[in-house]
Formats: C-alpha cells, structure tokens, sequence
C-alpha cells in the first residue's frame, strides 16, 4: 500500500481535495487502484448538524453517512464508493479513545495525545486504506487529504501521525504533497515567500515535503521553481503548477502536462503504465449546445448545492451541452 499525504499551507481553500482527486485519477487512468480519507480536524462527529451556509454541502455517502463536500469530489473523480469511516473528525477520534479508556483498554496507563490519540488516528487510516467495501476493488494508493493548514493548533496530532506514519513505512511507501499560494503582487510578479515560510512551519513540525502544488490565477515559470526548488530543498520538477482553470475536471490534464505522473512514479517506485485517455476525451469535448438551469436555493452559497451543479454538468457534458 502507497500513502499520498495531502497537506495546505498559507490559507484555506486553495483546493487540497481537487488537487489529491486529480492525483487519484491520473493514477486511476493507469490501472491502478485508488481511495481516499479526508481527516477534518474539527471536534464534531461528522458535517451531519453543520451550518451548510458556513460550512458548504453535507455530502451523503451511501452508507447514511454525512460528511464533507470534499469526499462528493473524491468520488465524481475516481469513479468509487466511498464509507463514513473514509472521513475522519477529531470528534470521532477522541470518542474512540475516550470510550476506550473507559472500557479499561488502556490497562490504567495515562492516556495521551502522544501516542494514544495518534495510534488511533494511524490505525483508522490503515483500516480504510486496507478496506475494499462498497464493491470497489482493493486499493494500491491512498490518498490522504489532511484539512485545514499547517500551522493551526486542530490539525497538529494528524500531522504527528502522518510524521509517525512515513518513519514507520519505507520511504517508497509514502509521499507528501503540499498545496501552497503564490499571491501576485501589484506588479503582476509571482511571491515565494508565503510558500517559504509555509514549508518551514512543516519542517518544524518534521515533515518535508516530496512535491510542491503552486496555486495560482496563472502559471507559475521555470525561474520561480529554480527558486522554489532552492529555497524548499525538493527537485525542481516536484514543483508543480496548478493555475486556476474554468473547469476542474481540467485539473488532472493540466497536471499531466506538468510531469506529475513521471513525479508520483519516481518516488512511490510504481511502474510506469500507459495512461487511459478516455477521461481527457470527455473532458475535452466540444460543446455544441448550452442551456441555462436555475436553482431555487435556501441558502446562496454555491458550494452548498455542488453535488447538483456536478450532475447537471456531467449529464450536459455526455450530450455534448454546456449547462
């Protein structure tokens, strides 16, 4: 089993879980099998009683579950089904442990963050990885989407497990990836320095990481990953690109184009296989008609209808219409 650790830095929404489905897919589209866990360092159990106007869609899984909008991603993107025990809160992590400690399985010892609650953490990620419920085929990679952004004191003890995870894994065994914003400043000129600073809190915390995700409103150019490349201590072509696109189904494609895949190869000692262009066929697709669709809403936040928006789109893509 390959674990892809997804973390974020600088700010939130930069699109951590576009960027580990489209990782997941490109892999998809060369036969091998692929899941995904989304660790949400909040104390509820679930997304089921939060405020969908804050906090964007809650995503039902088939199983009943409620979770976050990121896990309706995963699935559109790798074609799987995923479980509630794909989505791990702190809520549901210090339940466990705390039910355990009352159970006496701890035998009376002290229970701690370190190692009790990173255990638990740990050992929920290996059982999904491992898991091939829902009729989806055992998995080769799994993607690990760690939410919110380094630095903040929530996300801390998945941090220290992912830390623990790659120490314990052969180093082919695990990658990490981390999404970062380059900012433009008056001038037009692409900033390194919030990525600087957003990779020295991960070195602090004892994590490097193998690839760096740029995001951006344009493309970032060879001399600012020679820099980034310096400063951060990876290979230049572990600097990655991603420019916001009208479309995220682009995404994949457009990391294509940025050598990911040879990246992903090279570091998780995978065999490099003949990519499946069908996807890119249907994504690439010309549109020949367009027809407007609106929505009467409760709420007027857009990310609190996407699963419905994605359905339009691809029902619109497969008779070659824009919706």
């Amino acid at each position: 089993m390959k674990y892809i650790f997804v973390t974020g830095g600088v700010m939130s929404g930069l699109g951590k879980g576009i960027t580990a489905a489209s990782i997941g897919r490109i892999l998809k589209n060369r036969g091998y099998g692929v899941t995904a866990v989304k660790i949400d360092p909040y104390l509820n159990i679930d997304a089921g009683t939060m405020n969908p106007g804050q906090h964007g869609e809650v995503f039902v899984l088939s199983d009943g579950g409620e979770v976050d909008l990121d896990l309706g991603n995963y699935e559109r993107f790798l074609d799987i089904d995923l479980t509630s025990d794909h989505n791990i809160t702190t809520g549901k992590i210090y339940r466990s442990v705390i039910e355990k400690e009352r159970k006496g399985e701890y035998l009376g010892e002290t229970v701690q963050i370190i190692p009790h609650i990173t255990e638990e953490i740990k050992s929920c990620i290996r059982a999904v990885a491992h898991d091939a419920t829902a009729g989806n085929e055992q998995a080769d990679v799994c993607l690990v989407e760690v939410g919110g952004t380094v630095g903040d004191i929530e996300s801390m003890p998945f941090l220290e497990a992912v830390r623990q995870m790659r120490g314990e894994l052969p180093g082919e065994d695990t990658l990490l990836i981390h999404v970062t914003l380059f900012p433009e400043d008056s001038m037009g000129d692409l900033k390194t320095k919030p990525t600087q600073h957003s990779v020295k809190a991960l070195r602090e915390l004892g994590l490097h990481a193998d690839i760096i995700v740029g995001r951006g409103e344009r493309a970032i150019g060879s001399q600012t990953k020679r820099k980034i490349s310096a400063f951060c201590d990876l290979a230049q072509q572990g600097v990655i690109s991603a420019a916001t696109v009208p479309d995220i189904y682009q995404v994949p494609m457009e990391m294509e184009k940025e050598g990911i895949a040879e990246v992903l190869f090279q570091y998780l000692r995978l065999e490099p296989k003949k990519a499946d262009t069908s996807w890119y066929s249907l994504v690439s697709r010309e549109y020949t008609n367009r027809v407007q669709v609106g929505i009467v809403s409760k709420y007027g936040v857009e990310d609190v209808y996407i699963s419905i928006k994605e359905a339009l789109k691809h029902a619109g893509r497969a008779l070659s219409t824009e919706v």
